[in-house]
């Protein structure tokens, strides 16, 4: 006999800061509410800039923060002994954002007891896991791995954070395999994610993130009031990502340069975090400060895909990047590092867009120009964006968190 209750599905994250996880796991939470699942977000904190834009309708928790009883939860979860637990995960201090939700989670998991718990990132990857052992729940628990862990570690600017996360694959490679099931968002962040902890390739699931949505077509046909995209303004190239060295944003400004030498160009790059400061100085540096603009978060940036004239992804490393599926499907050429991991699965290996070696600045220039010169069709792009559409994910990951609900 089937089960009569609607099937109960959380989602779990850290918060609302509008990263590009944040951004997937809203997103979901409306898919999966569309396909008859009752949905529950569940945050570590409801800080950021997308706790302004939550679907009407969803119910967001917020567990808070205990890092001193969070540290010796986990530590009584992992059970792997005091000193195998402590160079990751107990004493870093900064790790304790993560970890400090733990007992929320437990309550949280003993309390409402959902069918299954979807988590995002490595941290939040371990704290689900330990908060079912220590909840005593049946909660099926799918992990989703979204960076390349590896690169991950070596291009983390803080020498304490990398410190951190040396040690954090053999906790992940105890630890992953008490989930129900392990997702990654591409395959090459599913082959490094094997390749780093030493888990088995053949048990990590490459589950596409849900990027093709309905919002994200009807955000794309939105007004909109900067005055550098109106009509008959000078072309734009767009950017978009966390201000943070991994999106490597100061070689995407110096080729900028070389190629507004030979015309008229200007540059937008959405986000927000530590380095902005540092870009505009660069941007002064470089004699575009006129010509380069960085509005911020922004709620809505498919409407500046729409009518941006490139879009580039300039980054040294990556997951599966959202912002460059999104830029294909609102029509917008693009171009991109050839980054591990995404960039290549996206572009299909350069056949809708140009991939450059990482930090090559003349060859993004060069990728640039050939981009402006012989743009591909729109309706190419927005054909190959489905791909990674919503429909598609959103099958994919129910069949993990819930196999008894699809498979009957």
């Amino acid at each position: 006999m089937s089960d009569p209750r609607p099937a109960r599905v959380a989602l779990f994250m850290h918060n609302l800061k509008g990263g590009g996880a944040e951004r997937v796991v809203l997103d979901l939470a409306v898919l999966f509410q569309s396909a008859g699942v009752q949905v529950e977000v569940v945050v570590g904190s409801r800080k950021g800039g997308l706790a302004e834009d939550l679907p009407d309708g969803l119910v967001v928790t917020e567990l808070g923060s205990q890092p001193w009883r969070g540290r010796l939860q986990a530590f009584a979860a992992d059970r792997s002994g005091f000193f195998q637990l402590a160079r990751p995960v107990l004493l870093p201090w900064r790790t304790s954002k993560t970890i400090g939700y733990l007992p929320g989670l437990v309550d949280y998991l003993r309390r409402e007891q959902p069918d299954a718990l979807l988590s995002v990132l490595s941290f939040g990857n371990l704290v689900a896991i330990w908060a079912r052992e220590l909840a005593g729940v049946s909660t099926r628990i799918v992990v989703s791995e979204r960076n390349t862990l590896s690169l991950s570690r070596i291009a983390t600017p803080s020498r304490r954070r990398r410190w951190r996360r040396r040690y954090l694959p053999g906790v992940i490679e105890r630890t992953y395999p008490q989930a129900d099931a392990i997702t990654a968002v591409s395959d090459g962040v599913a082959d490094d994610l094997a390749e780093a902890t030493g888990l088995a390739r053949d048990k990590i699931v490459t589950v596409y993130n849900p990027v093709v949505t309905e919002r994200l077509q009807a955000g794309a046909s939105e007004a909109l009031d900067h005055p550098w995209f109106q009509p008959g303004e000078t072309p734009v190239i767009l950017s978009a990502g966390r201000l943070h060295p991994q999106k490597d944003f100061e070689a995407l400004l110096r080729a900028f340069a070389e190629v507004r030498a030979k015309r008229k160009l200007r540059l937008v790059i959405l986000g927000e975090g530590p380095r902005s400061s540092r870009l505009k100085k660069l941007a002064a540096e470089l004699g575009i400060a006129d010509d380069f603009d960085l509005p911020g978060f922004a709620r809505n940036p498919f409407a500046y895909m729409a009518r941006a004239k490139l879009f580039v992804l300039s980054s040294r490393f990556e997951g599966l990047p959202g912002v460059l599926i999104q830029a294909l499907a609102c029509g917008c050429n693009a171009v991109s590092t050839d980054c591990p991991s995404g960039p290549r699965e996206i572009l299909d290996g350069g056949r809708y867009g140009a991939l450059v070696p990482v930090g090559d600045v003349s060859a993004l220039a060069a990728a640039m120009e050939g981009a402006l010169e012989s743009p591909i069709p729109a309706e190419q792009l927005r054909e190959r964006a489905q791909f990674f559409s919503a429909e598609r994910a959103v099958a994919r990951y129910l069949e993990l968190l819930l196999p008894d609900r699809v498979a009957s």
